[in-house]
């Protein structure tokens, strides 16, 4: 009696389930599909690849081991081959008649909790063959067996019920699987669309991927290698098609590393920041992928927000993912692999900053405020980042940088803070009263051009044990400066003007008091506020758009000033010329501080006294 060859299976109830889940709910985009059936392929030639190490006959073994695709607009097909390990019947009713090795009971109580598709399941099951009844009428998959005793088979199915195996001739080794496409997803049959699927999802594949005769994968996963064998121009070229970038990169970083987690990373830094540019927030730049197939092109959560400018690859064979292969299942170890990177990224800037500074701070003048912004938002990393800060200083010519560990190194043994000043520019600051009694004492001081930088200091608060203060508090206690060769006003006269300018200026300012530490400049507006600056309270008000947030300011004056001296005198012989020249010295400090925000009453103010001089 002849053996039957077509062998006809019912899908049990809870695998029609599975397959409808598997169609309709479980995958974002249909064209999923064809990278599951290329990762599926490359999967069977890996293990083609150790076994032909271990044996002797292996059938149609002059095969070359690579993945061949073919589309057919006219029949609405398209088909993708591999000749790699095959599949016996048994293999047959497990991989592709049944839900993996798992069961569809067990595969649905997975999936389906509270009604609803688990997103986040590790991918045990080998579902990934069933995304191509997304868009498939029926399949066909012709498949033959490594050993040469086993035989030609095909498997079929429409998926609405049922499965077909039965013999077949001629059949190659490895697996060849016909896609007879639905009428609504005849793209998948274009030759262009396909390639472009292929391209974003496979090009790194690690054997030959033909698409109607051409090779797609012609750049190799250079991440995978080891540095020392590529080269510059290797790592250039790769770059460009990786971050589809027309400039060569300013940075890289191969990265390669085993335990605890396997991990392989190449991470450009670009030449120009875009944001800079003008093009608004840019997306995270650096793919994740699995064994050289992407994952995702622009993962969320993997690295911090402040390293999206970065361009590159992660590769982790430890990724867990769930069933669709379309995200992460493990928080806890992408938030690993996010670590490592992360901190081999800043040492990797750090070295670079210490081989060639002007390299360096070149990049630093790009790309400074995603290092400010990590320091502020990145906990984990903010020690760390902060070696990366530039700033100039007293103690530096202008265009010239220096660090927050070389300032450390200039100071004192006994100061025990940072200071810090903000303005928009250096001639600002340096002409600016705050500055007078640092110099007096020689005090370095860090100047800071961006309001960002405030928020920065605040963040980070100490730096090798030193605080971090703005020179414009006013609960800085320094030493009295050598006093010139000039009378000071008496102790009450001066404590009589301070009562009396306290009281003419109101509410608009906090406390006044005898200065000691002007030199040369009558008087000088101080921030009051212990938590927020007026350059920080402005861009929260800017925030908030027309929140009243009033500055707190306390004035000093120089009572050894000319002005000073004669403000005395005049408040008891006009008052009220005096309270012009009051509220006039008020708005020069504020001004001198960068606390000025509207200037109109000063004008107005200007003219009268103005007017009231071209009288005499």
């Amino acid at each position: 009696m002849a053996e039957k060859t077509t062998k006809k299976h019912e899908f049990q109830a809870e695998v029609k389930q599975v397959l409808d889940i598997v169609i309709n709910s479980l995958y974002t985009d249909k064209e999923v599909f064809i990278r599951e059936l290329v990762s599926n392929a490359s999967d069977a030639l890996e293990k083609l690849r150790y076994i032909q190490l271990t044996e002797k006959e292996i059938y149609d073994e002059e095969l070359p081991l690579e993945i061949t695709i073919t589309t057919d607009d006219k029949e609405n097909t398209i088909t993708i081959e591999d000749h790699g390990i095959g599949m016996t019947r048994d293999d047959l009713s497990q991989n592709l008649g049944t839900i993996a090795h798992s069961g569809s009971k067990a595969f649905l109580s997975a999936v389906k909790k509270g009604g609803e598709v688990n997103q986040n399941l590790i991918g045990q099951f080998g579902v990934g063959f069933y995304s191509v009844f997304m868009v498939a009428k029926s399949v066909e998959v012709y498949t033959h067996n490594w050993t040469k005793t086993a035989k030609s088979l095909l498997w079929k199915s429409d998926g609405s019920g049922t499965y077909e195996i039965e013999s077949a001739k001629g059949v190659r080794r490895g697996t060849k699987i016909v896609v007879h496409l639905k009428d609504e997803d005849k793209e998948f049959s274009n030759s262009e669309r396909v390639k472009h699927i292929l391209t974003h999802y496979s090009s790194f594949v690690q054997f030959p991927i033909k698409l109607n005769g051409e090779q797609i994968n012609n750049i190799q996963p250079i991440w995978m290698r080891n540095k020392n064998e590529i080269t510059d121009e290797e790592y250039t070229e790769f770059y460009k098609f990786q971050a589809n970038a027309f400039d060569e990169p300013n940075y890289r970083m191969h990265f390669s590393s085993d335990a605890p987690i396997e991990i392989n990373s190449l991470i450009f830094v670009p030449k120009m920041n875009p944001e800079q540019m003008g093009f608004g927030k840019v997306d995270p730049g650096v793919s994740l992928y699995c064994k050289k197939v992407l994952i995702d092109n622009k993962p969320e959560g993997l690295l911090p927000d402040w390293m999206r400018f970065l361009k590159g690859v992660v590769d982790s064979a430890d990724l867990p993912l769930n069933i669709s292969r379309e995200s992460m299942q493990d928080s806890a170890l992408t938030n690993k692999i996010g670590q490592v990177i992360t901190g081999r990224f800043i040492k990797t800037l750090e070295d670079e900053s210490k081989k060639n500074a002007e390299k360096y701070n070149e990049f630093y003048k790009n790309f400074s405020i995603f290092i400010k912004e990590g320091v502020a938002a990145d906990f984990k990393n903010r020690d760390q980042l902060a070696k990366l800060l530039r700033y100039e200083s007293s103690a530096t010519e202008k265009d010239e940088f220096t660090t927050l560990q070389d300032y450390v190194d200039r100071t004192k043994e006994e100061q025990k803070e940072i200071y810090y000043l903000y303005a928009p520019n250096r001639e600002t600051i340096d002409s600016g009263p705050h500055l007078e009694a640092f110099k007096a004492h020689g005090i370095e001081v860090l100047y800071l051009y961006e309001p960002v930088d405030e928020f920065v200091m605040t963040s980070l608060a100490k730096y090798a044990d030193k605080d971090l203060v703005s020179a414009d508090n006013s609960d800085i206690e320094l030493e009295e400066v050598a006093a010139k060769k000039k009378k000071a006003l008496s102790r009450k006269d001066s404590e009589a003007l301070c009562e009396w300018i306290k009281e003419s200026l109101g509410e608009s300012i906090n406390e006044v008091s005898v200065s000691k530490r002007l030199v040369d400049s009558p008087a000088i507006a101080l921030n009051a506020d212990k938590v927020m600056s007026p350059s920080m309270r402005r861009m929260m008000k800017a925030m908030k758009q027309g929140v009243d947030m009033k500055n707190s300011v306390n004035l000093e004056i120089n009572t050894k000033h000319d002005l000073i001296k004669n403000l005395s005198a005049l408040k008891d012989k006009d008052a009220d010329t005096a309270k012009l020249v009051t509220e006039q010295i008020l708005d020069n400090a504020l001004i001198a501080a960068g606390y000025l925000e509207d200037p109109r009453d000063m004008v107005s103010r200007v003219y009268k006294l103005l007017e009231k001089v071209s009288e005499k």
